[in-house]
């Protein structure tokens, strides 16, 4: 199971502590989805996950603002508290100050609680954006991830076939390397799988004959990128004679990484073939596709317009 830190979260939002005597270092954060516990002061508990970062907002706040039985306001606020597995409390806006009871069953329980100006809303968002990518389920490939025209390609193959040398070439043509050799990859939501470079390999490519070579070093900061979404996959394969490959690009092959499916093409390899222009020529061809537009089918459809054509003049 991943986490993330109490810690981390404090300093990747800039929160600030209200409860100062609370240790929160250790304290892990396990589910990406936020809760805003205004159901729970209300009494409801049923499908309550007391393991979600909770937020208290201006809606929450009111509430209890509202209830003139300062001891059943207590009550409320205790029957929260008394979860003790809450990793956290973000209490938002900069006019709600918390309550003076929220902050002694919060040092009795030992959770901690943070403010930030944000709005609520914003802060939901900022989080849940954060949090799905840190907790997001993720596995490590074999292969070379590079920025096409903005479109993140995934060079896979063989050892040897030739991928390092073809990122080279492409970042030496203005593309951009995210990771050689070895791509960790994020499925950060039902549809995004999310590539970068181990932290210790970042920025270095390993060239056969040369050695590492240093990319941010050489060719600068604007020819590496820390993160990319990965759209398209290149998959290297020495040439095969037997084989049948591809000619026209009316289907599309996949391949599935973690449930989604990504678009594949394979690219025999043989002495005199510019490998980087290929990736070029793939990646602008299927940002077309995006567009709405398939030159296999257009040339599809003219062909058969034309047959027709002749057919009836005939």
């Amino acid at each position: 199971m991943y986490f993330v830190t109490v810690a981390q979260l404090r300093e990747h939002f800039k929160l600030d502590i209200l409860t100062p005597n609370i240790d929160y270092k250790d304290r892990k954060i396990t589910q990406c989805d936020v809760n805003r516990p205004a159901l729970q002061l209300a009494g409801f508990f049923d499908y309550f996950d007391q393991t979600r970062l909770q937020v208290i907002g201006k809606v929450e706040h009111t509430y209890l603002e509202k209830i003139d039985d300062e001891e059943e306001r207590n009550r409320k606020i205790k029957k929260l508290m008394d979860f003790a597995d809450i990793p956290c409390i973000v209490i938002c806006r900069e006019e709600i100050n918390p309550f003076p009871y929220l902050l002694q069953c919060a040092e009795q329980n030992g959770i901690p609680i943070f403010k930030t100006d944000l709005p609520t809303s914003s802060f939901i968002a900022e989080a849940n954006r954060w949090l799905h990518v840190e907790l997001a389920p993720r596995l490590s490939m074999h292969g070379v991830l590079v920025d096409i025209f903005g479109e993140g390609v995934l060079i896979t193959g063989e050892s040897g076939i030739g991928k390092s040398e073809t990122a080279l070439e492409l970042v030496k043509r203005g593309h951009r390397l995210v990771a050689d050799d070895a791509v960790e990859i994020k499925k950060v939501s039902a549809k995004t799988l999310l590539g970068t470079a181990p932290e210790v390999i970042r920025h270095f490519i390993e060239v056969r004959g040369i050695g590492i070579v240093d990319i941010k070093q050489i060719f600068g900061v604007g020819a590496v990128k820390e993160t990319k979404n990965i759209d398209l996959i290149i998959r290297l394969e020495g040439w095969d004679q037997t084989k049948q490959y591809d000619r026209l690009g009316l289907t599309n092959e996949y391949t599935d990484i973690m449930g989604i499916k990504v678009v594949t093409n394979a690219i025999p390899i043989r002495p005199g073939r510019n490998v980087a222009i290929i990736c070029e020529t793939a990646a602008i061809n299927f940002r077309q596709k995006k567009m709405g537009y398939n030159a296999a089918e257009a040339l599809n459809n003219r062909v058969m317009n034309n047959l027709q054509k002749n057919n009836l003049e005939m």
